[in-house]
């Protein structure tokens, strides 16, 4: 079993709440082994490109600062991509990286993407690594939740509370676009704890016809306002895609589902008019809360505790409420994790009444 005395932590893809917390744990908790922690900027870019960026991280730099207690990435992350073509070379020049560190492990803290693309570096490289799952999308495989994820279900409910006196004040029917790509998670657990009305998510197919009934339902009922939540994900009702714009490497690029529907409904029902929101990246902002907080401390420490009992490639999770882990081989595997659509959380949403798609 290799001796641990220097590590390295970086953080990886889009940034979420919790991250900092995420880093202090590791800094903390492999001080007290007495290992030497490098902080790596900007992601993998701290460590393939030419000079390296990093800085000695200890627990002066946590200690007595908001940084434990704020959102975004004390380190900076990473999130723009690398073509395919090029992940090879990259992989060389991470390996070079950790060498000339002189770092026994790397701790990278990233979602599904990232668990992928800095696995096959780490692989490539042979280094040793263990990851830490973070993503306001909480699709990463395995875990049931990662950090990060708790928080922006807090934003994305708070909105929806901001919402709704202003939709019952003009008697309206108030969208509300959030994020989570192609998976469902963060709109459908802030639809129900926002007490919406209807919730639209990319696993579960819908029909204009059923979101008008609803609407209609409701106006029935009384009641002259509505909350609608969409996921950034869902296409058109027909399956296509709202928008064909993508990002610098190709990857597309979601959203606009929104003002697609916000138009759809009012050009087919009068009963209600419609205004869209769209929280974009407020959605990885807001402090974290008790929950994000404890639970990236617990997984920044099991993550410590796994190298120092020489357990690498693997990724720290919760698995029926309990700290884990998993080899990151069986991670990669899985793929992104979308929302399923028998969840508990879709089948108390049907019976209160909330119109989620088609069953």
């Amino acid at each position: 079993m290799t001796k641990i005395k220097r590590i390295g932590v970086l953080t990886s893809g889009g940034d979420c709440a919790g991250l900092n917390a995420v880093v202090m744990s590791v800094v903390n908790a492999a001080t007290k082994n007495g290992w030497e922690v490098y902080g790596i900027h900007d992601g993998t870019n701290g460590l393939t490109e030419s000079p390296l960026s990093y800085e000695v991280l200890t627990r002066q730099n946590f200690s007595d600062t908001p940084w434990p207690r704020l959102a975004g990435s004390y380190l900076g992350s990473l999130n723009s991509g690398i073509k395919k073509e090029s992940q090879a070379e990259a992989a060389v020049r991470f390996g070079e990286g950790v060498r000339k560190l002189g770092l026994d492990a790397v701790v990278v803290v990233g979602g599904d993407g990232s668990m992928n693309i800095v696995s096959n570096y780490c692989e490539t490289a042979g280094v040793q690594m263990v990851g830490i799952p973070k993503t306001i999308d909480n699709d990463t495989p395995l875990t049931e939740f990662s950090v990060g994820f708790n928080t922006a279900c807090q934003v994305c409910t708070n909105a929806l509370d901001d919402l709704m006196t202003t939709a019952r004040s003009h008697h309206r029917a108030l969208i509300l676009e959030v994020m989570g790509r192609d998976a469902g998670h963060l709109a459908m657990h802030s639809a129900i704890a926002g007490f919406a009305d209807i919730c639209l998510v990319p696993e579960i197919p819908y029909t204009l016809k059923g979101i008008i009934n609803k609407l209609e339902e409701i106006k029935k009922s009384g009641r002259t306002s509505a909350l609608i939540v969409v996921s950034e994900g869902v296409k058109t009702e027909t399956g296509e895609a709202v928008t064909a714009a993508k990002n610098m490497v190709g990857e597309k690029i979601n959203g606009g589902i929104g003002e697609y529907l916000s138009n759809l409904i009012n050009a087919n029902y009068h009963g209600f008019q419609t205004r869209v929101t769209k929280l974009g990246h407020v959605q990885r902002s807001g402090n974290p809360t008790s929950f994000d907080r404890g639970l990236a401390v617990v997984l920044g420490a099991e993550a410590v505790n796994l190298l120092a009992n020489g357990h690498t490639n693997r990724m720290v999770g919760l698995k029926h409420g309990q700290v884990t882990s998993f080899a990151l081989k069986d991670v990669v595997e899985a793929g992104t994790t979308g929302l399923d659509a028998n969840s508990p959380y879709v089948k108390a949403a049907r019976t209160i009444g909330m119109y989620v798609g088609e069953e």
